[in-house]
This record gives C-alpha cells, sequence and structure tokens, in this order.
C-alpha cells in the first residue's frame, strides 16, 4: 500500500459519511472544520478518558467558558473544580497554560511542530488538531487506529515496539484530502467495528484489505504481559465540625496538585503514608477506600473527628450540603462518600 493509492481512504470514507459518530466537538463529514478551540479541548480531555466520561465535562467546560480567551482569564481553582472527576489532573493544570499562550499569541497556531510546543499537547494530539481543526494532512495514531492499522497490516511486534510501523503503515494510507475526517473516520472504525473484542468484520468497510481477518484478528496489536501494580496505603482525615468539613488545597504541583481535598498523612509523596493526624483527638475508622492510578493503587483508610476553631494549618470548613460543588477529586469523593455513610 502507497499513499498514492487511495483504495483504503476512498472505502473508509465513503463508511464515515453515512456512519460517523455524532459528537459534541465535531464538525458533521464534508462540512467546515469545527473550531480549533473545541478540536484541542476535546482532545485533551479524551486522552486516556472515555467518550461517554469526556461528554459532559466536554459540555460543562464549553458553557462555562465558550472561548479559548474565556478559559484563559478562569481562575486556576475554578479549572480544577470544574475538572475534578475527570483524572489525570495535570491535564486540567496544562489546559490552562496553554489557553493563556494561545489567546497571548492571539490564536491557536496551525502546523504539528508548533502545536507541540504548547503544554499538554504531544505529537498525537497535535497531530489530530492539525488534521481535524485545520485540514492539514497529519499521521494520526490513537488507540483505536492502532489497532486497526495493526490488523489491516497483521504487524505482529508487540506493543510499544510495534508503533513505529504502525505509524509508518498508517503514513502509507493517510491521504492528502479530507484530512480532519479521515482520522475521526479510522478512530470510528476502531471504537464501533474494529473493536478490541469480537470484531465486527462483516460490517467492516476495509475487510477485503485486512491481513489480520484471515488469521485472528484480536491477536492484534500484540499486547506485553501486564505488570502489576503496586499498592500504596495511606490515611484521610473527616474533620467535622457544625455541618462542615475541613478540606484544604493541595500543593500545585505533584499527585492532585492544586485541588481541594480532605487532609492526609502525606502518602502521595512518600508512598505509604506516615504522617500524624493534623490535630490531637479520638480518631474513629470509617473504613478503607481503593483507588487506581496510573502506576499504582491506593488504599486509603478514612480517619474521622470532631474538628474546632483553632485548626492547623490553611484550609476553609466547607458545608457538607454543599460537598458536591467542592470539586474534590475521585479519591477523596469517595472517602468523603465513605465517611458519610459511617
Amino acid at each position: 500500500m502507497t499513499a498514492s493509492d487511495n483504495t483504503i481512504p476512498t472505502a473508509l470514507l465513503g463508511w464515515y459519511d453515512r456512519h460517523a459518530r455524532g459528537l459534541p466537538w465535531r464538525a458533521r463529514p464534508g462540512a467546515p472544520a469545527p473550531d480549533p478551540y473545541r478540536v484541542w479541548l476535546s482532545e485533551i480531555m479524551l486522552q486516556q478518558t472515555t467518550v461517554a466520561a469526556v461528554k459532559p465535562y466536554f459540555e460543562k467546560f464549553t458553557a462555562t467558558w465558550p472561548s479559548v480567551e474565556a478559559l484563559a482569564a478562569a481562575p486556576e481553582e475554578a479549572v480544577m473544580a470544574a475538572w475534578a472527576g475527570l483524572g489525570y489532573y495535570s491535564r486540567a493544570r496544562n489546559l490552562l497554560k496553554a489557553a493563556r499562550e494561545v489567546a497571548a499569541r492571539g490564536g491557536f497556531p496551525e502546523s504539528e511542530a508548533e502545536l507541540r510546543q504548547l503544554p499538554g499537547v504531544g505529537d498525537y494530539t497535535a497531530a489530530a488538531i492539525a488534521a481535524i481543526a485545520f485540514g492539514q494532512r497529519a499521521v494520526v495514531v490513537d488507540a483505536n487506529v492502532e489497532r486497526v492499522v495493526s490488523r489491516l497490516f497483521a504487524i505482529d511486534d508487540p506493543l510499544p515496539r510495534a508503533r513505529k510501523a504502525i505509524r509508518a503503515a498508517t503514513d502509507t494510507i493517510t491521504p492528502a484530502g479530507r484530512a480532519g475526517d479521515f482520522a475521526q473516520a479510522m478512530m470510528d472504525l476502531g471504537s464501533q467495528v474494529c473493536t478490541v473484542r469480537q470484531p465486527q468484520c462483516l460490517l467492516c468497510p476495509l475487510a477485503s484489505h485486512c491481513t489480520a481477518r484471515t488469521l485472528d484478528p484480536e491477536r492484534f496489536p500484540v499486547k506485553p504481559a501486564k505488570k502489576a501494580r503496586p499498592v500504596r496505603q495511606g490515611r484521610a482525615f473527616w474533620i467535622v465540625r457544625e455541618d462542615a468539613v475541613w478540606l484544604v488545597r493541595r500543593q500545585g504541583s505533584g499527585m492532585l496538585g492544586g485541588m481541594r481535598a480532605l487532609p492526609d498523612d502525606g502518602w502521595s509523596a512518600r508512598g505509604d503514608g506516615h504522617g500524624e493526624p493534623p490535630l490531637p483527638g479520638e480518631w474513629a475508622s470509617r473504613g478503607v477506600v481503593r483507588h487506581g492510578f496510573t502506576h499504582f493503587e491506593i488504599e486509603l483508610e478514612v480517619l474521622a473527628c470532631a474538628g474546632n476553631n483553632d485548626m492547623p494549618g490553611q484550609g476553609e470548613w466547607w458545608p457538607l450540603e454543599r460537598l458536591t460543588e467542592a470539586g474534590l477529586p475521585t479519591l477523596f469523593a469517595k472517602a468523603a462518600q465513605r465517611a458519610l455513610a459511617g
């Protein structure tokens, strides 16, 4: 297959014209490109996150901050609170940094090279924005495209070593025209038809071109054995006074940086937590919550105690009836639910 052979892109784009997913950040097939702000925002949110999880966050963000200039002017704490629950919180900090850079320069850069200079924008995201927002020919490879292409060409090297070959193969079938539609068509094919398990080969517009179809499609891409994630231990402290809970603001850098949270014993800095409770008193265990991060899991015991008017350190008393508005990250939202359940 060569870049001049348009059999695959023609078949795929014809399928996409009939079956494209309707997503709030997309333009319809063949329509003018969407606002680069919406493309960039969606791509940042979709990093390691599902479309279903992203939709409500995208709609909330664009309703609150309808332009990159509006987002650039937003307070960091408001952005972090709006992001709460979406995970990978460094994305939110980089989102705000990038918005301020784009607003300062008067708009988004159009080239992949310039887009890669924005905080939080890597090779894939830069290629996706260049293709979808600016119609540039770019080789866009996400997990869905990786799966489609590894099956089309039966690339049997294990990941991550296979990624170089997958990218090269994707380059051979990427057309110069309708670059954004082609990138999104590949993503849709991977998410709807060429799925991880039980791919629907009979419905696939590229079935006649697919080498893996006569083998075992589910074998591709070849993945290395999973490594067990280490488990950390820690404690979170639930301190209540007059129908309000004591919340702190985590340090701006590091794990869950800049987020409101319950006080804890320092587990994120040292692995297992060893810090003492923030004040003396009779602490009662409310149970343990578990949560998975990218490289480890945490078992967090929730300890409860009554607070007083002389709390150590900086924090704020947050009304329990408005706790859902605090923007707690998922781990601490779980801890709060555990504490409230008694």
